[in-house]
Parts: structure tokens; C-alpha cells; sequence
């Protein structure tokens, strides 16, 4: 059986988590979050209260048993899928996913759980194509509009608009200004603006780059 590795990128509120969904099941491909590492990582911070010392959180990602399991995100045996989406982890993933250290330590885990599953996988997130998987088979690159990206959000979460649009922006500057890794379009990625798509259309779209591989 053939490698075929997808990487989906981009901001949040573009449609990557339920995009890449459905992709992987349209093509039978097991799926990765490495969002859900970043965030499982900031509640191993959090939990070891090393939120003011940059070493002691690089320390604590290193030693914490990180993994994804039928979608659901392990920490130290424990499933914390739900946890890891709540305002603390929220509010602090981005400084968290700004140390370089643990990029390294993550991107090891996650090159690690892709090649487990024999180089096939549809893997989400900000550096996948431009880092973590430079040589991927089919690299998509999906973006949006902000004011587009925190409606959704807003919807999705039942968060207060305004307060969705200010952390878009201060995520976005973080994630796009960070020193390791920033989040950029990958060279010789295909960039899908989902503004004005409906959701079938997006993974039609993505899926016709899929099979033109195949």
C-alpha cells in the first residue's frame, strides 16, 4: 500500500477540523489533530502550574505520554478530548505552541503517529505542509475571510461575537509572527477560500486533489 499523506493548514474558523473529517473518511484514511497535541500539551501545563517558566513547560511536554486514539486525545493515559477545548487551554495553546522546544517535541509525535499508520493520513493544522510533512503527496491550504471565520466560530462555540473576533486576531498574530514555524501558505500548497462554500463543496474540492493522485 502506497503513502498517501493530505495536510489541511490554515487559520481557525476556516473549516479545518470538520473538512479534514470528512475527508479522511471519504477516503478511508486515518485522521490526525495536531491542534489537539498543542492543546494537550498547554493542559499539561496548566495542571503542573509551569505557566511563567518557558523550560519548565518544555520539561513537562517532554515527559507527559501524549497520543490519539479514535479521535479522542490522550494525556497520561487519561482522555481529555473535552478539557482540552475549555477558556484556560484556550487562551494559553498559542503561547504554548510558540516555543520552539515544544514544536520539536510535538512534531516528533506526530511524524511518529503517521508512520505507524504506514505514511497514510490526513493530518490538520498550522505547519503541516510547510514543516511537519514538507514532502506531502497533497498539500491544501484553507482560508477565509476574518469576519467570515468568527461567525463561525461564534456559532460553533456560542461565544459572544466580538470577543471570538479579538481572539482571532490575537491568535492569527501570534501563529502568523512566531519565530518556529509560523503559519504560512506550504510551498506548492493548493489554497481554498471557504468564505462563500458551502461544506460539500470544500471537500469536494479537496477530495478531487486526492484522487488525482491516486
Amino acid at each position: 500500500m502506497s503513502s498517501m499523506i493530505v495536510t489541511i493548514d490554515g487559520p481557525s474558523g476556516t473549516g479545518k477540523s470538520t473538512v479534514s473529517k470528512r475527508v479522511a473518511e471519504l477516503s478511508g484514511l486515518p485522521h490526525l489533530d495536531t491542534g489537539a497535541f498543542y492543546r494537550a500539551a498547554t493542559l499539561a501545563m496548566l495542571r503542573e502550574g509551569a505557566q511563567d517558566d518557558e523550560q519548565a513547560v518544555v520539561e513537562t511536554v517532554r515527559t507527559a505520554a501524549l497520543g490519539q486514539r479514535d479521535g479522542r486525545m490522550i494525556l497520561d493515559g487519561e482522555d481529555v478530548s473535552f478539557e482540552i477545548r475549555l477558556e484556560p487551554v484556550t487562551v494559553a495553546v498559542s503561547w504554548v505552541a510558540a516555543i520552539p522546544e515544544v514544536r520539536q517535541i510535538l512534531v516528533q509525535h506526530q511524524r511518529a503517529w503517521v508512520s505507524e499508520r504506514g505514511d497514510r493520513a490526513v493530518v490538520e493544522g498550522r505547519d503541516i505542509g510547510s514543516v511537519v510533512f514538507p514532502d506531502a503527496d497533497v498539500k491544501i491550504y484553507l482560508d477565509a475571510t476574518p469576519e467570515v471565520r468568527a461567525t463561525r466560530r461564534a456559532k460553533q462555540s456560542g461565544e459572544e461575537l466580538q470577543a471570538v473576533r479579538a481572539d482571532i486576531r490575537r491568535r492569527d498574530a501570534i501563529d502568523s509572527q512566531r519565530a518556529a514555524s509560523p503559519l504560512v501558505i506550504p510551498v506548492g500548497a493548493v489554497v481554498i477560500d471557504t468564505s462563500d462554500m458551502a461544506f460539500d463543496e470544500v471537500v469536494a474540492e479537496v477530495m478531487r486533489h486526492i484522487e488525482a493522485k491516486v
